[in-house]
């Protein structure tokens, strides 16, 4: 059996707030449900965050005419608030995510295990804007 070579994607964005800031938004399930979504007919209706090592997340993210949904799972490997999360999906594909802080501002880079089944630009592309949703909702919070 051949097994497929493993491509790591990496994405980033700069997001005009403080790592400890951009940390709570990005873990607090309050907050994750008002920006997890890839474009505006997505979102996410629900989301569980057992912040630790070894604890688990669910976030659930649903097609808003109600025709497709999928729960994205996994389970946390390394926790170092407000630094770095890397998760191991249920799939088992690797993430890992740090935060560095920058003044007053925090790059989010992101590097995670491509799938096999949809394009390496489609899979940056669809993180990429989950990211930079974030981002705008991490702005317009710290204001």
């Amino acid at each position: 059996m051949k097994t497929r070579e493993k491509i790591i994607i990496s994405i980033n964005a700069t997001i005009k707030a403080p790592a400890n800031k951009v940390w709570k938004l990005w873990t607090d399930p309050v907050h994750i449900v008002h920006w997890n979504n890839a474009s505006g007919d997505w979102h996410t209706t629900r989301a569980e965050n057992e912040l630790r090592e070894g604890g688990r997340f669910l976030a659930r993210m649903e097609a808003k005419d109600g025709t497709a949904g999928f729960d994205f799972t996994g389970k946390y490997t390394r926790v170092e608030e407000p630094d770095r999360l890397d998760y191991l999906l249920d799939d088992g594909r690797i993430v890992n995510i740090y935060f560095i802080p920058e003044g007053n501002q925090t790059t989010v880079k992101e590097e995670f295990e491509a799938e096999g089944i949809n394009s390496i630009d489609l899979q940056r592309t669809g993180w990429q804007a989950i990211l930079d949703n974030f981002k705008n909702y991490a702005e317009k919070s710290v204001k």
